[in-house]
């Protein structure tokens, strides 16, 4: 995934149900930017990267093995 720019975040929001306005999608992705830049190296190869949610039921399933 590549780092989102503040469109992106305003219509990710409001599907989530937290709508605001331009200017807190602005802040948004500006803060969150640093973190996606850092993972571009490694995009595409981590396990999460497919489906998040999917990762997380997979983790837990280990776990309790």
């Amino acid at each position: 995934m590549t780092r989102p720019d503040p469109k992106q975040v305003k219509v990710m929001t409001e599907i989530a149900g937290v709508p605001q306005d331009s200017e807190v999608s602005a802040r948004i992705a500006n803060s969150i930017g640093p973190a996606f830049d850092g993972f571009a190296p490694v995009s595409g190869t981590l396990p999460m990267d497919l489906e998040p949610a999917s990762f997380l039921l997979v983790q837990r399933a280990k776990v309790l093995k």
